[in-house]
């Protein structure tokens, strides 16, 4: 079975659609899991939200407008990953995806990292080092890397930020690798948006800040207020970045994704000398089994010319060739008559002359 890879295109993975990838980070009760219910309504596709905190049961138009599965174990998360991006989830066509949380996870799964330290160890205040944090948050991370990068599709990422102020404090302790939630998240995502709410001119609004961008069309800093959804930020990207790449579907290719590999051209092995080809070739040129016995065991060391290799029947051919080629030219060159030999009609042409 031929394992071989088919080549792929490099042209055809030039961008043909616009997306938008986000992380929304925010206290509890700041409206995050309605932001990403929105999504369900940018016109980007069905939605698909997948669901640690189990709390999307609580939104309006779940199981109709858009899916929510949730995730009671979090070994459960990376195989509905799969199942919706490679697997027979590919059959729903969804057209966006949602995390809430990524909190919620990591969460989860760093407190099987530390129970496992304090096993190993005994003690019951054991905690992992700085090494096996940044271990646990790279093997984490592929969770953000499968929904991200390899599904292609816009998609948002709810983060929870557990108090003011906490995030800084635990960040600054000696050894540790925290924000553990956030700290690799910003690489994933074009931009991280706080939400939080505020009072502004005696009135309660909720708040959109940019806190780390990618993109060109969002500024550290920017906001947006009031009750916004995800397909105001898309506006707000199509209006200052004016791309050309429409958002819903990527737009008609004609370049192959596989580069067709051309069939190699065949080349004709000659079929090699046997030993009784190699002694007919020396009969028919006058010479007898015995030379070729004679230069068997000066070339080769063979006193049995039937065990010749084909690459010594193979030499021995060169050479008989060679000598054939060699007598050949003597002989021709014997049969010319020199310049001061004379010929018997020469030699009359000079009786003659005398006479």
């Amino acid at each position: 079975m031929s394992t071989t890879r088919p080549k792929v295109n490099p042209l055809s993975r030039i961008p043909r659609q616009q997306r938008l990838v986000m992380a929304v980070r925010g206290g509890a009760g700041t409206g995050k899991s309605h932001f990403i219910r929105s999504m369900a309504e940018a016109g980007l596709g069905r939605l698909c939200i997948f669901d640690v905190e189990r709390k999307a049961r609580l939104l309006k138009g779940v199981g109709n407008h858009f899916d929510a599965i949730e995730v009671h174990y979090p070994d459960e998360l990376p195989e509905f990953i799969d199942w919706a991006l490679s697997g027979e989830g590919q059959a729903q066509n969804y057209g966006c995806y949602a995390l809430d949380s990524w909190a919620g996870y990591f969460s989860a799964k760093h407190s099987e990292v530390v129970a496992a330290v304090r096993e190993r160890t005994g003690d019951p205040l054991a905690q992992p080092s700085a090494e096996e944090l940044a271990a646990d948050q790279m093997i984490l991370q592929g969770v953000l890397r499968r929904l991200c990068i390899e599904s292609g599709k816009s998609v948002v990422i709810v983060d929870q930020i557990p108090a003011k102020g906490k995030e800084a404090k635990e960040d600054n302790e000696v050894g540790r690798v925290l924000p553990m939630t956030a700290s690799g998240l910003e690489y994933f995502v074009d931009i991280m948006v706080e939400v939080s709410m505020q009072e502004r001119d005696g009135e309660i609004l909720r708040v959109f800040q940019i806190v780390k961008s990618n993109s060109p069309a969002f500024e550290v800093g920017f906001e947006m207020t009031g009750d916004i959804t995800f397909d105001d930020f898309i506006s707000h990207m199509k209006r200052e970045h004016g791309t050309e790449l429409p958002m819903e579907a990527p737009k008609p290719s004609s370049v192959p994704e596989i580069l067709e590999e051309k069939p190699s051209p065949i080349s004709l092995v000659p079929t090699p000398m046997t030993i009784q080809d190699l002694i007919a070739k020396a009969e028919a040129h006058g010479f007898k089994p015995a030379d070729i016995l004679t230069a068997a065991k000066l070339y080769h060391n063979q006193h049995n010319i039937y065990r010749l290799t084909p690459d010594e029947i193979a030499d021995l051919d060169r050479r008989m060739t060679a000598r054939i080629e060699k007598t050949q030219t003597a002989q021709g060159q014997a049969a010319k008559p020199r310049a001061t030999e004379i010929t018997p009609k020469a030699q009359a042409a000079r009786s003659l002359k005398r006479a």
